[in-house]
């Protein structure tokens, strides 16, 4: 049986009043969720009442704590794959709006100048975790092992 694509091809209409978002949430263990939608208020509700996102609704209250504009989904949807992987630290840079911190922290280790390195703002990490750029550890202690046989979830 052969299939006739172009019978079942769909027109799809450009909405120019459509907005997308990618968005970072505070969880209440402190780790941080990174994702994207077309309705952000809609979304963190979605993710405050639980059933989602196993991620999140294990880990309520959940807090917006930074969130961009796009013009497309796929805009949106390419910044969110980019920021999850990001160490901890380079997403509390990004939460600041700290350019110097991202870029100081989004280099190797081996190529940073430790002279030039930033200031952390104490506001928004909890005294009692050290900073990371193991990337994805979200806060994990167990990321920060050596043991490979950690698993980390939903960054």
């Amino acid at each position: 049986m052969r299939l006739d694509f172009a019978r079942h091809e769909r027109r799809v209409t450009v909405n120019s009043n459509m907005a997308f978002w990618t968005y970072i949430l505070r969880c209440a263990d402190d780790r941080y969720y990174t994702g994207h939608t077309d309705n952000l208020e809609r979304r963190v509700s979605e993710h405050q009442t639980g059933g989602f996102s196993d991620f999140t609704s294990r880990r309520r209250p959940v807090v917006l704590v930074w969130n961009e504009y796009f013009q497309t989904r796929l805009e949106a949807l390419e910044a969110e794959r980019r920021i999850k992987p990001w160490s901890r630290v380079e997403k509390e840079a990004l939460i600041r709006g700290d350019w110097k911190a991202l870029s100081y922290y989004s280099k190797p280790p081996s190529e940073r100048e430790q002279s030039v390195r930033p200031e952390r703002s104490r506001g928004t990490v909890a005294p009692s975790q050290r900073p990371s750029t193991t990337l994805g550890t979200n806060g994990d202690d167990e990321a920060d092992s050596p043991n490979p046989s950690h698993k980390r979830e939903g960054r």
